[in-house]
């Protein structure tokens, strides 16, 4: 297919989504609105626009591959995320509302000092500029590969020209801009994947019903495994880590809790979340059955796949067809554009708000050059990626999940069940020995118990914080209660 269809394709869809920051921006572009929308974000608009965000363009190319070697087991994973959601609605976000927060790392100042919240923002720039670089490197090699390398345009070019049109529709609007933009992005990567299911059923000559039986009786449709527990796929390892991640990825993750304190109640944001919440089940499961249905697919035509997981989906992209390529280059570019501009705008908020303590009444112009710097950033992280490739992107972003948010997990912890107040001085010091001790504790037990950890890292590592920080407590005030109780 020639590369200047998905060109004139690509276009179009930017030019749809600079109509829509032009749009919004022109209501307000201060940082009020940058940074929280003005709390006048539709609810149901943030919760459609949620599912694209959080699920980005690695969804669209690891989920489906991961299939070859996972099965469908990914789902106990996915069962355990709503459950999450329910933890992060009940817990989280009414002490977000109570404290009226820009950036939800306000609370570890308001819980604890200074200190323990600019360490925990910049954990989170940390976790979120690595894990969104990555999201964003899966998309850039996908174009290249597609497009750019057919017209001799290098690597750090392609990269280049991303980061520039994110950045030219956000820098102004942010959230306020993103919320709609995320919600256009959502229903355009939902359309593209039920498409390529579409087609896959038509060349495997299927129906709808046929095809709900040919998955459940081929041998990729296992979901649980509860007989292997060293097995990174076992339940109760799948499903205690889908809790953890989504408490630490979406309650404590300044990107995602931005969009949802957006929202103008504190009931609205709970209506939200749950809906994309449980929206995330029925929409794994169409990743997951768009992969088992290619690999049956190539099974019966004896087609010889990629060795890389990450590569099965492009792989078949480039040989079903221009409807199937078209739906892919649209579906990933609109999955990592509502990920990857959301990422920026939320580690622009939080060096502003947590590290330069600048609030909605500060001059525009800083917040500008950061977000600019940020995006200069991403261009260097994402040609590391280029240099270090590894079999699952889904899976690496996890890995960096399990060592930066861990502290995280352990800080907030620490402060909602508790009543300790803590020696800050060494905060700090805690946040970087629990990565620290997990690795180490990660590489003995696999080398001398055959133990393989997965996802439980995340737990372990905020084990290890939260045990660091009851060493460096302070007696508490008597009849004092922890901020949970309050």
């Amino acid at each position: 297919m020639s590369p200047s269809l998905i060109i004139i394709v690509l276009l179009g869809y930017f030019l749809i989504i600079g109509g829509i920051s032009f749009f919004t921006s022109r209501f307000g572009n201060d940082n009020a609105s940058f940074f929280i929308g003005g709390k006048k974000s539709p609810w149901y608009i943030v919760s459609v626009g949620m599912i694209g965000a959080t699920l980005s363009g690695i969804s669209i190319v690891s989920v489906p591959g991961m299939v070859r070697s996972l099965d469908f087991t990914y789902m106990q994973m996915v069962f355990g995320f709503f459950f999450g959601y329910i933890v992060v609605v009940s817990v989280l976000l009414p002490i977000y509302y109570r404290l009226n927060l820009t950036s939800i790392y306000g609370y570890l100042g308001n819980r604890f000092g200074l200190l323990t919240h600019r360490t925990g923002a910049l954990f989170f720039i940390l976790a979120k500029a690595v894990g969104g670089s990555a999201r964003l490197y899966v998309v850039v090699v996908v174009l290249q590969e597609f497009v750019f390398n057919q017209l001799n345009i290098p690597f750090s070019v392609t990269i280049f020209l991303t980061l520039l049109v994110i950045y030219l529709y956000t820098y102004k609007g942010g959230i306020k801009t993103i919320v709609w933009t995320d919600f256009f992005q959502t229903i355009a990567l939902l359309l593209a994947v039920i498409l390529m299911i579409v087609e896959a059923i038509r060349l495997m000559d299927l129906n709808l019903i046929s095809t709900v039986k040919v998955l459940a009786e081929s041998s990729y449709s296992k979901i649980f495994v509860f007989d292997d527990w060293h097995s990174r796929s076992h339940f109760l390892k799948q499903f205690l880590s889908g809790i953890f991640v989504v408490v630490v990825m979406t309650g404590l993750d300044q990107d995602i809790m931005q969009k949802n304190l957006s929202c103008s109640t504190l009931k609205e944001s709970r209506r939200n979340m749950l809906c994309y919440g449980f929206a995330f089940i029925p929409v794994n499961l169409l990743f997951l059955s768009l992969g088992g249905l290619l690999l049956l697919y190539a099974s019966k035509n004896s087609i010889d796949l990629p060795l890389v997981n990450d590569s099965i989906l492009p792989f078949f992209a480039m040989r079903l067809g221009p409807l199937v390529m078209i739906c892919f280059v649209f579906g990933i570019v609109a999955a990592a554009f509502s990920s990857v501009d959301s990422a920026l705008t939320s580690l622009t908020t939080s060096f502003m708000v947590d590290i330069l303590k600048k609030d909605e009444k500060s001059e525009k112009r800083p917040r500008i050059i950061i977000h600019l710097l940020f995006t200069v950033l991403f261009f260097f992280l994402v040609l590391l990626f280029r240099i270090w490739n590894s079999q699952s992107a889904i899976d690496t972003i996890y890995t960096i999940v399990s060592y930066t948010y861990g502290p995280l997990l352990g800080l907030f912890a620490f402060g909602l069940f508790t009543s300790y107040s803590i020696r800050e001085k060494w905060v700090p010091w805690i946040a970087i020995s629990s990565p620290i001790l997990s690795f180490i504790l990660k590489v003995v037990f696999e080398r001398e118990f055959g133990y393989v950890f997965g996802y439980e890292l995340l737990i372990l590592n905020g084990f290890f914080t939260f045990f660091g920080l009851r060493l460096v407590a302070k007696t508490p005030q008597r009849g004092k209660k922890s901020s949970l109780l309050k």
